[in-house]
């Protein structure tokens, strides 16, 4: 009995690490493909200027349009979702937490919306916009990334809240504290360094996709002033260059693809870094 514990622990151990070198080699691949094809098409003009004449047939121009569209989208999104992210998630963790059942379900279906894939959040968010008469625009592609991260935040935030002990809670109620005082102040401090790493997670799940923006944000060659207006993204940009017959504009294509790496690479570790600044009121 004792060597076939000690047989399946070495077989697990070695799967997992197994498994893991896997993925870091396939991210590190994906980094490297990506980079080796778009640094040479890199320049100070693919990120300072937005898109001349014949652009998309190989000539002058850049993609700051798609950057700051990308920017613009994603951090609306991310805001809107978290609107209505942050209070969902307290209630649940102070209101219902009473009742498991209820909360389980809730749960779940969060857990289902987050599943759901993107091309129908954007079928959806199309929908939307042809029963209220609307355009392709900024505004309609910020509505539909938030409905698409909102469920990711939501489940992050209640994640990092069910890690907060019980005790906090009921010591809170034996001072005088309301619930909407509970949750807004002594939760909510507790736990912001979480909320901040749901935020970059959600705006980088945000700036990186494609399919929801696909019929909604629109594409154009300038940088959006206003909500009304079609606003062009990166992941877009890609799409469309990559499909290119003309090499040098399949080139572009993978430098947009670095910048786009880039980007998340950069979101990615101020998620990890910049929590560490507010945990002076975590207990």
């Amino acid at each position: 009995m004792r060597n076939r514990k000690k047989t399946e622990e070495w077989f697990f151990r070695n799967l997992m690490s197994a498994v893991t070198y896997f993925i870091i080699l396939i991210l590190l691949l994906i980094i490297w493909v990506v980079f080796q094809k778009g640094i040479p098409a890199l320049s100070w003009e693919m990120v300072s200027q937005t898109p001349k004449g014949g652009f998309y047939f190989g000539k002058d121009g850049g993609l700051l349009n798609a950057i700051v569209g990308s920017l613009y989208l994603a951090s609306g999104a991310a805001s809107l979702a978290w609107l209505i992210s942050l209070p969902t998630a307290l209630f649940m963790n102070v209101y219902l937490v009473r009742y498991k059942k209820f909360l389980t379900g809730i749960r779940f279906l969060l857990d289902v919306l987050w599943g759901i894939p993107s091309i129908v959040y954007g079928a959806f968010g199309f929908a939307l916009m042809i029963f209220f008469n609307l355009q392709t625009s900024l505004l309609a592609g910020i509505i539909t990334v938030s409905l698409l991260i909102a469920p990711i935040m939501i489940r992050a935030m209640d994640e990092v809240l069910k890690t907060i002990p019980m005790g906090l809670l009921e010591t809170a109620y034996s001072l005088g504290s309301t619930r909407t005082e509970t949750a807004f102040v002594i939760f909510f401090r507790q736990a912001l360094p979480g909320f901040i790493t749901a935020f970059l997670l959600a705006f980088g799940r945000g700036i990186g996709d494609t399919a929801s923006v696909l019929f909604t944000a629109g594409f154009t060659d300038y940088i959006p002033e206003n909500l009304s207006q079609p606003a062009a993204t990166l992941p877009l940009s890609i799409f469309f260059q990559l499909g290119s017959p003309i090499p040098e504009v399949r080139e572009r294509a993978y430098a947009a693809a670095v910048i786009l790496t880039v980007l998340i690479l950069i979101i990615s570790l101020a998620a990890r870094l910049l929590p560490r600044n507010f945990k002076r009121n975590v207990i």
